[in-house]
């Protein structure tokens, strides 16, 4: 007898529907991208019970006649594709032709449709997959979709839901995607015949993501200038420096008007802020993609969540190009408010000589390789990648100094031009609060800040500017190791030799697939330093080829300064203070320390006036 049988028609689409309806919400997801595909400018989602009990969507799309109502709750039939190659090309949100038949499978379904210039429409019910009867309808231009009792005929699938609260929940969270994806639309969605929200057509993507999430966010996102790059348009907000949470809710990203998951973005995001922001912290984006299609497969995922990319490095460098312009746009305008005229020290404190940023001695050696030595350090334990690491006496004797000393300036040889005075300061300094934080006035308003975190950014960016220049400097190991590496390890290793040498890593081939180690960068203490070459392929492949790549020296610089760095309680006067803040400005991204924390703080002049009520 044969064991192999073929699958009742009935069960085949009970099977299907468990790949595409998961729960209420993706019900709700795939009758709004079929809404959105027919040209739909307004659009209505109902549900009562969390969407099991009922689901109801209504749209002033285009319809569809009868011929065509009664083919669309047929598997794979779509108006969407024609052909196999159209798979490389779609710019749709729906195109496989599974979502009515397997939501009909799975629930009591009422379909209700008419084109807008035809006199009558078509109303159709179907129970189970099994249509009940098909009739004239009567509704307005456009489609409605009832879908009640999901999952009434699989009750084994209906335990795996969860509370009506919770599936309520993700269906509000999933019409909100694509109310930030199409803000032309109108979206109205409707829980238990109680309103949640009402929105408009937007005129801009700030206006939805006020309506949505508040003016308090929207006021913090940063435009994102659209840019071309590698062939992939990008647009969208972001958020400031600091502006984080604490897991990835609010990293909304679109590719082609489709809200999708791909670990090449969270990736790309992440590399793009870097050290703006805190460890454990993830950065809130509404950004746009748009690429070809035939660039990226969004066929790879029954809900269509997930996407693959045809070249993901190149996505990945789009987007931290993306995210590294606006931030440095931010970085602008912030030292446009500290250039502004108007602002003036005040004119009884006497002028002191300009201060002078302090040299640091001992990096002048900072490419002067040292004498194989046993390394020491390699008998303590090693944690976890870069987590035991110090540096070189060199490197730390430097910053033991404050920021800056006031001295005399030295006289001026006979016949020489004298140097020009620095020019006058375009804000003032005001004072020191809690002997921590410098109070100052800019054209803007009022501003704290975070002396420590100020000079923490100041010192790293100039450590990572030497390292960059000069390298790292290593130690050769007493004894070569030698290491077996897998063929994608192997051929990245070998694309990378000269990164690796300049982070004081000496590696070098030693037959197929075997590398030999004989020296390591001089401030790591690591018993195994095998897994310290694992741990950094492992780091440097999630960075862009447009960034640094001297990621593990970043770890060690940013422990280092935080230590030196001028503290709470360290007392600096006036002239010492300004040098701090001309500094800060003159840094790649002045408002936040290595760390992620903020460096300054602005109150406007409008936010002070509407707190003494001068303002409403």
């Amino acid at each position: 007898m044969s064991r192999i049988q073929l699958l009742s028609e009935e069960v085949a689409s009970q099977v299907a529907a468990g790949e595409v309806v998961e729960r209420p919400a993706s019900v709700v997801n795939e009758l709004v991208e079929n809404s959105l595909d027919a040209g739909a400018r307004r659009i209505e989602v109902m549900m009562r019970r969390g969407g099991i009990s009922l689901i109801r969507v209504v749209d002033d799309g285009c319809g569809m006649d009868r011929d065509d109502a009664l083919l669309c709750l047929e598997r794979h039939a779509t108006s969407k594709i024609r052909t196999g190659a159209d798979l490389a090309a779609i710019r749709t949100l729906g195109f496989r032709g599974e979502a009515l038949p397997s939501i009909a499978s799975v629930a009591r379904f009422r379909l209700s449709t008419r084109e807008r210039d035809a006199v009558a429409g078509t109303e159709i019910l179907v129970t189970g997959g099994k249509i009940d009867y098909v009739r004239d309808g009567g509704d307005a231009p456009g489609t409605q979709i009832e879908v009640r009792s999901l999952f009434f005929n699989l009750p084994a699938r209906r335990k795996f839901l969860r509370t009506e609260n919770t599936e309520a929940s993700h269906v509000e969270h999933t019409l909100q995607l694509q109310a930030l994806g199409h803000p032309e639309v109108g979206f109205v969605l409707l829980t238990d015949e109680r309103t949640v929200f009402q929105l408009p057509p937007a005129t801009n993507l700030r206006d939805r993501i006020r309506d949505l999430n508040g003016r308090a966010l929207a006021d913090e996102l940063l435009e994102v200038p659209e840019i071309a790059f590698h062939g992939i348009a990008i647009r969208g907000f972001i958020g400031k420096p600091g502006v984080s949470r604490s897991s990835r809710a609010q990293q909304i990203v679109f590719v082609n008007g489709r809200p999708v998951e791909n670990a090449t973005l969270n990736h790309g995001l992440r590399e793009g802020y870097h050290t703006a922001l805190m460890k454990g912290q993830y950065p809130v984006t509404f950004l746009f993609l748009e690429m070809d299609p035939a660039a990226v497969d969004v066929n790879v995922h029954p809900a269509k969540r997930e996407v693959r990319f045809r070249e993901p490095s190149a996505v990945r460098e789009a987007l931290v190009e993306a995210i590294q312009r606006t931030l440095e746009g931010d970085r602008a305008q912030w030292s446009g408010a500290f250039a502004a005229p108007g602002i003036r020290p005040d004119p009884s404190t006497p002028e002191e000589p300009a201060s002078q940023p302090l040299p640091l001695p001992g990096m002048a050696d900072f490419h002067t390789p040292p004498e194989p030595i046993l390394p020491a350090g390699l008998t303590q334990s090693f944690q976890a990648p870069y987590a035991s690491v110090e540096l070189p006496e060199d490197w730390s004797e430097p910053l033991q100094q404050p920021l800056a000393v006031v001295a005399p300036q030295p006289p001026v040889p006979a016949g020489a031009v004298p140097p020009e005075p620095a020019p006058k300061q375009r804000f003032r300094v005001l004072g020191v609060l809690g002997k921590l934080y410098v109070v100052m006035e800019n054209a803007g308003g009022l501003v704290l800040v975070d002396q420590h975190a100020a000079h923490e950014r100041i010192l790293f960016e100039e450590l990572r500017r030497r390292m960059e220049t000069l390298g790292v400097p290593s130690q050769r190991l007493l004894m070569p190791l030698t290491l077996q590496l897998g063929p994608r390890d192997s051929d990245w290793v070998e694309q990378n030799l000269e990164t690796l040498q300049k982070m004081g890593i000496g590696v070098e081939g030693f037959g197929s697939g075997t590398w030999k180690l004989d020296s390591v960068p001089q401030f790591v203490r690591s018993d195994e330093p095998q897994q310290l070459l694992r741990d950094v392929i492992d780091e440097l492949r999630e960075v862009s080829s447009q960034s640094s790549k001297l990621r593990l020296g970043e770890d060690v610089i940013a422990k280092t300064v935080c230590r030196h760095a001028v503290k709470a309680n360290d007392h600096l006067r006036e002239p010492e203070l300004i040098r701090l803040i001309e500094d800060l400005l003159q840094c790649d991204l002045p408002y936040c320390c290595p760390h992620g924390r903020p460096t300054m703080i602005q109150i406007s002049y409008l936010e002070l006036e509407k707190k003494f009520g001068r303002k409403v």
